[in-house]
C-alpha cells in the first residue's frame, strides 16, 4: 500500500497565489495551465487592495478551480477609501471570493504607519464577523501587536489562516488554539529554515495548508525564478519528507483541509 501510495501524484492546492498580478500579464493562461499539468487543483488568489480584489473575483468567475481573497494588505492601508469597507463587502459576495485576506500588519517595511494599520486591521476582523467568512492573515515582524489585537477583538465562528507562517512554535500554538490554520511556503524548502522545517513537521496534519505565495518566495529548486503554482509541490514534498510521509498522502490531508476552512465543494 505505501509503494503505491508513493507512486500516485499528489492532488495539489496552493492556497496562496498572486496571480492577478503585472509579473503574470504575459503568460497567465500558460502559468494556470502549467499549474494544472502539475496536479494543481486548487488556487485561492489573494488581494492587496480593491482594484486587485475585484481582479481575483474575476479570476475566480473565470476558472472554476480558482477561489479568491477580498482584502486590504497593510501596505496599502493609509490609502483605502472612506468607503472601502463598504465595497469590499460588495466583492465579498461575488461567486468564488471565499474569505478576507490577505489582512494584518507588517513592521518589516512599515509602508503605512502602524495605527493606521492596525485600525483598518481590526476593522476588516469585523468585516469577517460581520460576514461570518474566514480571514487569511498577513504578519511580518508584528507578531506581538497581530496576537494582541486577535486576542482583544477576536475571531469569528469561520476561523482564518496565517499564510506563509514565519513566526515561533509558540506562536504557532496559540494561533492554532484560536481556531487558525497554519499555511507554509516557499522558504520550508531553504537550507537554513530549520525553526521553519521545525514546525512543518510538528504541526497538526489536520491544521496544515501549502501555498506559493507566487511570484514570490521560490522554492529552492527553482530559485532565480518567478514563482508558480506548479511550484507548490516542491512545499508538499519537502514538507512530507520531514513528516516521513509520501507526498500524496500529505497533499491528500492539505486539500482536506483547504476545503474546510474555504468551504469549497468537494468536487473540482
Amino acid at each position: 500500500m505505501t509503494g503505491n501510495m508513493d507512486e500516485q501524484k499528489p492532488v495539489l492546492v496552493d492556497t496562496h497565489a498572486h496571480l492577478d498580478i503585472k509579473q503574470f500579464g504575459g503568460d497567465r493562461e500558460e502559468v494556470i495551465a502549467r499549474a494544472r499539468e502539475e496536479g494543481v487543483q486548487i488556487i485561492v488568489n489573494a488581494s492587496f487592495d480593491l482594484p486587485s480584489s475585484a481582479r481575483s473575483a474575476q479570476l475566480a468567475e473565470q476558472y472554476p478551480f480558482i477561489y479568491a481573497l477580498a482584502g486590504v494588505h497593510p501596505h496599502d492601508a493609509e490609502d483605502v477609501p472612506d468607503d472601502y469597507l463598504t465595497r469590499l463587502g460588495e466583492l465579498a459576495g461575488r461567486p468564488g471570493v471565499v474569505a478576507i485576506g490577505e489582512i494584518g500588519l507588517d513592521y518589516y517595511r512599515d509602508l503605512s504607519p502602524r495605527p493606521v494599520q492596525q485600525k483598518i486591521f481590526r476593522e476588516q476582523l469585523a468585516l469577517c464577523r460581520d460576514l461570518d467568512l474566514p480571514v487569511v492573515i498577513h504578519n511580518r515582524d508584528a507578531q506581538g501587536d497581530l496576537m494582541d489585537i486577535l486576542k482583544k477583538d477576536g475571531l469569528g465562528s469561520r476561523g482564518g489562516v496565517i499564510h506563509c507562517y514565519s513566526g515561533s512554535w509558540e506562536m504557532a500554538r496559540l494561533c492554532l488554539a484560536m481556531g487558525f490554520y497554519i499555511s507554509i511556503a516557499g522558504p520550508v524548502t531553504f537550507p537554513n529554515a530549520s525553526k521553519l522545517k521545525d514546525i512543518a513537521a510538528k504541526l497538526p496534519l489536520d491544521r496544515l495548508l501549502t501555498e506559493t505565495d507566487c511570484p514570490f518566495l521560490t522554492p529552492q529548486a527553482k530559485r532565480g525564478k518567478r514563482n508558480e503554482p506548479a511550484y507548490v509541490r516542491y512545499v508538499v514534498e519537502e514538507i512530507a519528507a520531514l513528516r516521513g510521509m509520501a507526498p500524496a498522502e500529505l497533499a491528500a490531508s492539505v486539500i482536506k483541509n483547504a476545503r474546510a476552512i474555504f468551504g469549497l465543494p468537494n468536487a473540482i
